[in-house]
């Protein structure tokens, strides 16, 4: 699976590619988002780096915003919406306490994702974001 990332640039956005992302574990992801990134603010991007992608991922929780509805690039299968980490009351063993929440949507083109996938992949999703050392680095 190829990943879009989309980036931030001074005149706009870009998204780079990191290809089959489904092949390496996240510490290699990381490393080639960081290249991709900085290359795009300097304007390194080659053309078969910026297309081909198959899912894409958005995130303005840097921006403080907490949900949007990212837009689906045909011919993407998806894109994930990431939102702000934020500070919120949180039940746990039947006790209120201080935790973290974070909004997260995903946008699909149904002829290829429909909801009920969808909704199974942000389960699996949470999972992971919830215990990160289930992740091989």
């Amino acid at each position: 699976m190829h990943i879009g990332v989309a980036v931030a640039i001074e005149d706009g956005l870009v998204t780079p590619v990191v290809r089959d992302a489904d092949m390496k574990g996240i510490g290699a992801i990381a490393a080639e988002v960081k290249d991709l990134a900085e290359r795009a603010r300097k304007r390194g991007l080659k053309a078969h780096e910026i297309t081909g992608s198959t899912f894409s991922v958005s995130n303005l929780g840097m921006y403080s915003i907490e949900r949007f509805t990212a837009i689906l690039n045909p011919p993407e299968a998806g894109i994930l919406a990431i939102g702000a980490v934020r500070d919120a009351p949180v039940v746990d063993h039947d006790k209120v306490v201080p935790g973290k929440r974070m909004t997260v949507t995903m946008s699909c083109d149904h002829r290829v994702i429909d909801g009920a996938l969808g909704a199974r992949w942000l389960q699996v999703l949470a999972e992971l974001i919830e215990k990160p050392e289930s992740l091989a680095l």
